[in-house]
């Protein structure tokens, strides 16, 4: 098993797992996503068992007046062929290292409202529900 960031050439590998989260996008609205927020530092960490990637986070450094400086989680996701096994409590546990390492406060996400067993997963790793999340249409 290894833990690593992906590099922009394994952006297929990282899709496969990714769209099982986020089934709306396609392939090319994914690249496309992934160039633009780059100019944020954001990374695409995988667990990789030999060449297969097993579970994804997508993540960024930001600072903001509320959270300070934190790590935060765009998207984790582990192959539905792999949940139940570990994987996503491996995953966190690197991201706690992953944000003390680049001198973080805390690790913030969001999850929506009909993923309880989201939730309780992340409830469980010792994550508080803080606020709610408001999304107009423009």
């Amino acid at each position: 098993m290894q833990i690593r960031e992906l590099d922009l050439k394994e952006l297929e590998s990282a899709y496969s797992v990714v769209v099982q989260l986020r089934n709306e996008l396609s392939y090319q609205e994914f690249e496309d996503l992934i160039y633009d927020m780059r100019h944020m530092e954001y990374k695409m960490i995988g667990i990789f068992e030999k060449a297969e990637l097993i579970s994804y986070a997508g993540v960024a450094v930001q600072t903001n007046l509320y959270h300070k400086r934190h790590l935060y989680v765009f998207d984790l996701v582990t192959d539905i062929k792999y949940r139940g096994q570990g994987y996503g409590v491996m995953m966190l546990e690197y991201l706690s290292d992953y944000g003390k390492m680049g001198m973080c406060e805390n690790i913030v996400l969001s999850s929506g409202f009909v993923r309880e067993d989201a939730h309780r997963f992340y409830e469980k790793d010792g994550f508080v529900k803080k606020s709610f999340v408001f999304v107009k249409a423009l």
